[in-house]
């Protein structure tokens, strides 16, 4: 996947911590995933966005709370 137009944004779970996500979700059909603290030199996870959006809603549904 060419991430070169991927607008990347922060989780707003960071909180200014050093273990962070960074995520684009603006590219036709795909979601793209990479730590924060790489920035361009990290490598990317691609999905794709339906993928994502049940992985968020099953976040916020706690289905990984311990």
């Amino acid at each position: 996947m060419d991430a070169s137009g991927a607008q990347w944004r922060k989780s707003s779970r960071s909180g200014g911590a050093q273990q962070c996500v960074e995520v684009a979700t603006n590219l036709v059909g795909a979601a793209l995933i990479r730590d924060s603290k790489l920035g361009d030199a990290s490598p990317v996870l691609s999905t794709s966005r339906g993928a994502y959006a049940r992985f968020i809603g099953a976040m916020k549904a706690g289905r990984f709370d311990g």
